[in-house]
Order: structure tokens, then C-alpha cells, then sequence
């Protein structure tokens, strides 16, 4: 028999299918089953993630910052359904909806966000701060292709493009309110804050995890553009992003060696 749970999930799919994706059910992709999912889930999660601010803010607690390059997080839909106790009740919604809960798991891609053992320390680190209630935020970068996605071929290593945002990240919000100017030399880029709640193990509490991606002041030249110099109109948006482009661009060019001290 459904619990309650699971059929107040299954509810939340539905809405999300229609007011957050735009489908009926005869035309959603299992991709769009599982940003349902992952939305219904995160609306329990956001509860949390409120309160937990709130606290924050309203005790006037301090707050352990965790600075790293990277982190890796791994998906994020099958450890918040084990951190809120849901495992069961996703498999009946799924069950109840004609779908399978490990198939819409396994459609969240990987986050790009790290490489090995530091980006997987700095994301324990997060986790476990987090089911000890230990008020803290974590600070990166949000690579918009991350590191590369590797095949081995007779050849040897290939690399290529890890768009592991194409399809967009239900986990984060972005805060356009906290954008920040920073100065690297004579060239000026803004920070502008995105937001992934990491929830405890078994607790309420929910810390931050806030990771800025990289914008030109004004990302169109209009003058430019207007004489007729497409390229130039953009390039200072072109500049700019290369900042959280890639986890860690090639270093053996000077240019890549700038980039990464960037």
C-alpha cells in the first residue's frame, strides 16, 4: 500500500510536470521525470535549507567558510532522498506513475564541479558539517563544462566538452542579488552567486554551498555591435566567462597557467 509520503510525492511530480515543465504525461522524456522528481524532492529540502538561514540569521551564530577549488558532490537526487529518510516512498511514487526510480536516478548527470581527492574531501567536508548541525558555507567555483569527459580509444586518450549544464541543474538557485565585482589586474569581472542546499544526514539543518560563475560587467557592446564588429560586441562577455569555464583549463600554454591563477 502507498504511504502517505508517496502519495503526496506523487502529487508534486504531477504539478511539476505541468507547471515546471510545461508536459502531460504522453510527452515527457524520462529526463523530464526526473527533473519532476528532483523538484518535488527539493521542495521538502528547500524547507530546511529556509529554516536553517533563518536560524542562522536570527542567533547571530558563526559560520565556519570553507574555501575550495573544487567539489565533488557526486548526483545529488539519490543522497537527499537517503538524507531525508524517502528512498521508499520515491520507489512507490515511481512505481504508482509507470516509472523506475535507479532509471530517472541514473538521468542526473555528474556534477562538473571536481576532479578526486580534494574536491571529494571538500564535499565530505560539507556533508558531514552539515549532519553535525555545524553552521558553515562553502565557497567555489561553478565550471560550466568542468574538467572533460575522457574515452580511450587504439589512439589513446580523447578528450572532450563536459556540458554537464545543458540541461540545467534543479539543485541550484541563482542570486543575482549577491553579484560581485572583482578586480584582476586592469580587468574587471562580476561573481554572481549560485546556491546548492547540502543537507545533513537525519537532521533539519541544510548549510550552503555557494558557487560563483563568472559575468562581464556589460556583456554587450552595443557601439560595436552597431558598426557593424560582431565579434568585439561580445568579446568582453567571451573574456570574462572563461574564468569559470573549465575545472582546470591546460597549463602547458602561458595563457592556461594566467587562467588558472585567475
Amino acid at each position: 500500500m502507498a504511504s502517505v509520503e508517496s502519495k503526496a510525492l506523487v502529487e508534486s511530480m504531477q504539478r511539476h510536470l505541468f507547471f515546471s515543465q510545461a508536459k502531460s504525461a504522453s510527452l515527457a522524456t524520462r529526463h523530464d521525470h526526473y527533473r519532476c522528481l528532483a523538484l518535488a524532492v527539493r521542495d521538502r529540502l528547500l524547507r530546511n535549507w529556509v529554516d536553517t538561514a533563518d536560524t542562522y540569521t536570527r542567533e547571530h551564530v558563526r559560520t565556519a567558510t570553507y574555501l575550495s577549488a573544487e567539489y565533488l558532490l557526486g548526483p545529488h537526487l539519490e543522497n537527499n532522498l537517503v538524507n531525508l529518510g524517502l528512498v521508499e516512498a520515491a520507489r512507490q511514487a515511481c512505481t504508482s506513475l509507470g516509472l523506475n526510480l535507479q532509471e530517472l536516478i541514473a538521468e542526473e548527470p555528474e556534477p562538473g564541479l571536481g576532479n578526486g581527492g580534494l574536491g571529494r574531501l571538500a564535499a565530505c567536508f560539507q556533508e558531514s558539517m552539515a549532519t553535525l548541525e555545524l553552521p558553515a558555507i562553502g565557497y567555489g567555483i561553478r565550471y560550466e563544462f568542468g574538467i572533460f569527459r575522457q574515452q580511450i580509444t587504439p589512439h589513446g586518450q580523447v578528450e572532450s566538452t563536459d556540458p554537464w549544464l545543458a540541461q540545467g541543474n534543479p539543485w541550484e538557485l541563482i542570486r543575482p542579488e549577491w553579484s560581485y565585482p572583482v578586480q584582476i589586474g586592469e580587468h574587471t569581472v562580476i561573481g554572481v552567486a549560485y546556491d546548492t542546499p547540502i543537507l545533513g544526514y537525519g537532521v533539519n539543518t541544510a548549510n550552503t554551498l555557494r558557487l560563483w560563475s563568472a559575468v562581464a560587467p556589460e556583456a554587450f557592446d552595443f557601439a560595436s555591435f552597431n558598426a557593424g564588429d560582431y565579434t568585439r560586441a561580445v568579446l568582453r562577455k567571451m573574456q570574462s566567462e572563461t574564468l569559470s569555464k573549465v575545472l582546470y583549463p591546460n597549463d602547458e600554454l602561458d595563457q592556461g597557467k594566467r587562467l588558472r591563477l585567475s
